[in-house]
């Protein structure tokens, strides 16, 4: 069944996150986490290849109100592309600060809804919305080959098994935490449904895929 997902913010909201994006990103180089930094970046264009090309042009499921929609698609896509997926590749990379790294992206959505909430009143209201009951079979349906190329390895290699439990618990836990941000802060309307059925399927089905691609770079680093 379809259904609506939406968000209600402003543009003091986008000007904090560019802030925390631009602080975050300065973290990761200066700590020598270049590689999550540029997997950050390449994930945020693939996200906006997908939501402005796929969604907005193409399946015609996305709206954007009270702003230009290239610009703003952009930068939604860019945030949460490089927070969502350079989050994932420092847990990938087990260098005992996962919760340091799991912190920063929480802890930066929460000021910048919070603040935007309390002090944003005279800047400009924005609301989108997207159906996705129309593409989450396809979703679920990429999510579905991503495991199984994983499980059947598992089971027919015996080198390095992929950490399956891993990859489940951050997939699904990367974008439970921006969910339940946006629902904390009001951005997104009231309603649990959103929060379930976004977070085991949307950010979870990059798990397999980007657990490959942190194997191979990893392996040609070391070679």
């Amino acid at each position: 069944m379809d259904y609506i997902v939406a968000r209600d913010l402003n543009s003091l909201y986008i000007i904090l996150d560019i802030i925390w994006l631009c602080v975050l990103g300065g973290i990761y180089i200066c700590s020598g986490r270049k590689k999550a930094a540029a997997v950050g970046l390449l994930a945020g264009l693939l996200y906006f290849l997908v939501d402005y090309g796929g969604f907005y042009l193409l399946a015609g499921t996305r709206s954007v109100e009270g702003a230009p929609v290239l610009p703003f698609l952009f930068w939604l896509s860019m945030s949460y592309g490089f927070t969502n997926f350079s989050w994932i590749w420092l847990i990938l990379e087990r260098d005992g600060h996962a919760l340091e790294w799991s912190m920063l992206p929480v802890i930066g959505w929460l000021a910048a809804g919070l603040l935007s909430q309390n002090f944003g009143s005279g800047f400009a209201h924005i609301h989108i919305q997207r159906y996705v009951g129309s593409y989450h079979g396809i979703m679920a349906f990429i999510l579905a080959v991503g495991y199984t190329i994983l499980i059947i390895r598992n089971i027919s290699s015996k080198h390095e098994k992929a950490p399956l439990l891993l990859l489940l618990l951050t997939g699904i836990g990367v974008q439970a935490a921006w969910e339940a941000v946006l629902l904390l802060t009001g951005i997104r309307p009231e309603g649990i449904k959103p929060l379930v059925i976004n977070s085991l399927i949307e950010t979870n089905l990059g798990m397999p895929f980007i657990y490959m691609i942190h194997r191979a770079v990893n392996r040609t680093a070391v070679m």
